[in-house]
């Protein structure tokens, strides 16, 4: 019965926060920010109001497809941002325009999670063979290693927390100092920053509850020997 409620768990908590965020998004990206400013526009402003200028805007298709790519300096919003005026559009703009700010300002939490990029990549895609083919031929030596690797890529998910975190925390200082939206607006922006993070809080925390059980299973081996 745990095993079904455990699984059940790792399917709630994505699906839950996926739906919030749907939520909260498509409300707000329907909503016109009373200055009418583009995604694209926004950006800009925070740029260079900080003295960035060696950071390029550009569009990329996909919905929420935003991010800001470190190794290029180029923030990418979605057609959707980069064209449009809504409230949404400002806040995930000012939330990418804010990790390439972390960039500039050599925040270290950034650094740490671009340097585990490689030991989460491996991690994520190896871990789970040697775990699994560890449980199979009951060999506790396969699982090990599997669980360290586990561990680095969920490593990576912890240290991501404090960096969209603090990202989001950016944006909103800026978008108020720079008055990019007005005071009613504020809390509007706030919530679609949150909703975001939530997918974050929700894969961090799954990863850890992955982790948590393929440790208790080398141990219970472990044991049983």
């Amino acid at each position: 019965m745990m095993f079904i409620v455990y699984f059940l768990l790792l399917l709630a908590i994505p699906l839950w926060a996926q739906f919030r965020v749907k939520k909260v998004y498509s409300k707000y990206a329907k909503m016109p920010s009373s200055l009418g400013m583009s995604g694209a526009e926004v950006a800009r402003k925070i740029l260079h109001d900080n003295g960035i200028h060696d950071v390029r805007i550009e569009p990329i298709r996909g919905r929420l497809s935003d991010h800001y790519d470190p190794r290029s300096k180029v923030v990418r919003l979605s057609e959707d941002h980069y064209y449009g005026h809504s409230i949404a559009g400002t806040a995930v703009a000012a939330h990418e325009v804010g990790h390439a700010i972390q960039h500039a300002e050599h925040y270290g939490p950034l650094r740490v999670r671009h340097a585990l990029v490689p030991v989460a990549s491996i991690g994520s895609n190896l871990s789970y063979i040697l775990i699994l083919i560890g449980i199979l031929l009951g060999a506790a030596d396969l699982i090990l290693p599997g669980i360290l690797l586990m561990a680095g890529a969920v490593l990576f998910q912890l240290v991501t927390l404090p960096v969209e975190f603090n990202a989001s925390n950016r944006a909103m200082n800026q978008v108020v100092q720079l008055g990019l939206i007005r005071n009613d607006e504020e809390r509007q922006a706030r919530k679609v920053l949150n909703a975001a993070a939530l997918t974050y809080v929700a894969s961090a925390l799954v990863a850890v509850l992955e982790l948590a059980r393929f440790v208790l299973i080398f141990l219970g081996m472990n044991q049983s020997d």
